[in-house]
């Protein structure tokens, strides 16, 4: 079994999930694992409707929605697109009803905030009970790293230089705030509001850093919102995903259009105010539970499990003693710098692919026809191309005007084990449909880590 691949992998239906972390930690992962379960709806991480179906061995019925539906039924091949999936085909899972198939509240949204696509509905049939072990893209660090390490030859001596250069500016900016990090994950209690406003001045520097905030405070909105909506999304097994959404849409403008949270890096006062718009109860607890829970996650994904947390600093490391002691955090660094590269268009199918095999292998091995985003069991899961004991049926679909979607024409389509192009991933289209790709914009002046140049924006998805 490939370790790093496992490691990136959680059950939440295990009594205590296992979950590698340096020494020095106040609080351990298996504390953590069981304040959230103790949340108002902590429950849904062991017992929700998604993981039901997985492990009850029936058919498994998702939704997708696409807007090549005329080149999918030319082609007759659906692919696997990178993301929070890895390689996987995104979808939302569908409830069968008297009347039609129900979208997860995930698919509602997605239904209601996507006017420009069509809607495939995708039965598959595994060959025996899917194990609810669903995959976390925080904790692929080590596995983006592998992959940069043995695919160096890929890259100019003078790219590879300046992905280096670039990499440790980066963390030379930011290195107070991660030693604050770390200091706070083994005990030190920063004031809140201290934390969060410093949280916010070093995601321009650390990218990963914004998506680590948007999933902490998704996971605080979602397991402990006590709204009239999310109780009864509660009652269906199902995490309230509006929640998350509305506060990406209202922390960063144009996100509807581009969902980047490298973005995402509102300060004390913002997080204050939105986590008041979305849930008042929650307001006041939202910069605590970030300091803690944050600290905590960083340490664990960041370094090495043989570090001592307290003792650790970023400063004054070389590029080489870095890799070895945080793998996590210089994995995410070098994928997220990778991809504003002039050449990541024409290196993603290699290096992508290379993640996707492995991953494919990995999902094949365990029985995973259909993997899901495990930082939460939201509903975000997928259909893995390469799987070989499972049938498949996929359908053009309609929906009804009671929200329930209907098969309304069987298509001659099969999953090929290939990752779409680039440019036509969903995640990276406009608000009118069309596909953005890796196109660049700059503007004038520094870097935000102190690299002298202009600065891409960013292109990522969750």
């Amino acid at each position: 079994m490939d370790t790093a691949w496992d490691h990136a992998h959680i059950d939440h239906t295990l009594p205590i999930p296992p979950v590698p972390a340096p020494a020095g930690l106040a609080e351990s992962p298996a504390e953590w694992s069981q304040r959230l379960a103790d949340a108002p709806h902590g429950w849904l991480l062991r017992d929700n409707a998604m993981t039901r179906t997985l492990t009850g061995g029936g058919p498994i019925r998702l939704m997708h929605t696409t807007v090549a539906l005329d080149a999918i039924r030319a082609s007759g091949h659906l692919y696997a697109s990178s993301g929070c999936l890895v390689a996987a085909l995104y979808c939302a899972p569908l409830t069968p009803e008297p009347d039609g198939l129900r979208p997860h509240n995930l698919g509602q949204y997605l239904l209601e905030t996507k006017p420009h696509t069509d809607t495939l509905v995708i039965e598959i049939t595994p060959d025996a009970p899917v194990p609810p072990k669903g995959i976390d893209y925080l904790r692929l660090g080590p596995i983006h790293l592998r992959t940069h390490l043995q695919h160096a030859a890929f890259l100019t001596p003078a790219e590879e230089e300046h992905l280096r250069r670039t990499v440790m500016a980066r963390l030379r900016a930011a290195a107070p705030f991660l030693d604050l990090a770390l200091a706070n994950a083994s005990g030190t209690q920063t004031p809140a509001a201290v934390f969060t406003d410093q949280l916010a001045a070093a995601v321009p520097h650390i990218p990963f850093l914004g998506y680590l905030y948007f999933e902490v405070l998704s996971e605080y909105l979602m397991l402990h919102s006590t709204t009239a909506q999310t109780r009864a999304y509660a009652e269906r097994g199902e995490l309230n995903n509006r929640l998350y959404k509305h506060l990406a849409h209202a922390a960063v403008d144009g996100m509807d259009q581009l969902f980047d949270l490298a973005r995402f890096h509102p300060d004390h006062q913002q997080l204050t105010a939105l986590t008041g718009q979305i849930d008042p109860s929650l307001a006041a607890g939202a910069a605590e539970y970030t300091r803690r829970r944050l600290s905590h996650l960083f340490a664990c994904l960041a370094l090495d499990p043989g570090e001592e947390a307290a003792a650790f600093t970023f400063r004054r490391r070389s590029f080489a003693a870095l890799t070895d002691a945080a793998p996590g955090l210089m994995g995410q660094l070098l994928f997220r710098e990778m991809r504003i590269m002039d050449r990541y268009p024409q290196l993603y199918a290699c290096l992508e692919h290379a993640k996707a095999l492995e991953a494919w292998n990995y999902w094949n091995t365990e029985g995973i026809p259909t993997p899901f985003n495990g930082f939460l069991p939201k509903g975000e899961i997928g259909v893995n191309p390469a799987y070989p004991r499972a049938t498949c049926t996929v359908w053009a679909a309609k929906t009804c005007s009671k929200g329930l979607l209907h098969p309304v024409e069987q298509l001659d389509v099969a999953f090929l084990p290939r990752l779409a192009d680039l440019g036509q991933t969903a995640m990276r289209r406009d608000g009118a449909g069309r596909a953005a790709g890796h196109l660049k914009a700059f503007r004038d002046g520094q870097r935000p880590d102190g690299v002298p140049g202009r600065l891409p924006s960013r292109r990522g998805a969750l």
